[in-house]
């Protein structure tokens, strides 16, 4: 892009999960993260105890942000009063900035459906409380989360359907909630989503990484950190035919608006 530029100058990864990794390798992933021009990080809880890390993380590190939530598929049973009260708890502080990791799974191993949509219905009530937009996990229950969305007014948080490799009508139904399609490294390799992405207005997207431990594929530097948006973000770039600059100008963009209140923290970093 030529010209005075005064527009994001760094990205944002709006789903992570560092909170997962050993705590002594956290200032090196924030640096690497950094040294890629990746401003701030948002750490997702999946349960409460790791919402918990988040939040600590969270006033531990300038450039980390928490999300808090349970996640469906690690719940045990119905989330009690004494966790929805921490839940919202945490939601009212500062450095919390998006409701996450919440939503339906219905995968054939995952929880009871009835259980999953109560605790989602019990959190993103917690969300409207506290004025939080709501980053979303929708795997094989895109008509249940779409009805429950709609039902809990989410279109009145805003929020992102997190690492989505669904289909263009599908996307086009979380855009009309008034959410964001989240997109990740599976961009990289899976052709009906790249077709997907080349149809959505820039205006709609915004992208993270969902890291967290990888010990599986061998070699620590393989792991995907937050160190990886640009990735994403250049092969966006290829598909489209833009620059790079543009999809981090639009990303970033896309992700201070859905944050509402919380873009004065992150916008600092930025």
């Amino acid at each position: 892009m030529s010209g005075l530029w005064t527009g994001p100058t760094l990205f944002i990864d709006i789903h992570t999960h560092i909170d997962q990794y050993e705590p002594d390798e956290l200032p090196g992933i924030i640096q690497r993260a950094r040294e890629a021009d990746v401003g701030a990080i948002i750490a997702a809880g999946v349960t409460v105890e790791s919402s918990r890390r988040c939040l600590q993380l969270a006033n531990e590190f300038d450039q980390v942000f928490a999300g808090v939530g349970v996640h469906p598929s690690d719940l045990a049973g119905e989330l009690d009063s004494a966790a929805l009260d921490e839940l919202r708890a945490m939601a009212m502080k500062d450095r919390v900035i998006v409701m996450s990791e919440v939503g339906l799974d219905h995968q054939d191993h995952s929880p009871d459906r009835a259980l999953q949509e109560r605790a989602f219905r019990s959190q993103i009530r917690i969300a409207h409380d506290a004025g939080l937009p709501v980053v979303f996990h929708m795997r094989f229950a895109t008509a249940d989360m779409l009805r429950v969305l709609r039902e809990e007014r989410v279109s009145d948080l805003g929020g992102a359907a997190h690492y989505f490799q669904g289909n263009y009508d599908e996307a086009a139904a979380v855009i009309d909630l008034g959410c964001y399609i989240s997109l990740a490294k599976p961009l990289l390799r899976l052709p009906e989503l790249q077709d997907v992405a080349r149809r959505l207005p820039l205006d709609t997207i915004v992208l993270e990484t969902d890291c967290y431990p990888q010990p599986f594929k061998g070699k620590r530097e393989k792991w995907t950190e937050p160190r990886d948006v640009p990735i994403v973000a250049a092969k966006l770039a290829e598909i489209k035919g833009i620059e790079v600059a543009e999809v981090m100008e639009a990303t970033t963009s896309n992700t201070l608006a859905m944050l509402g209140q919380g873009a004065v923290q992150v916008s600092a970093l930025i």
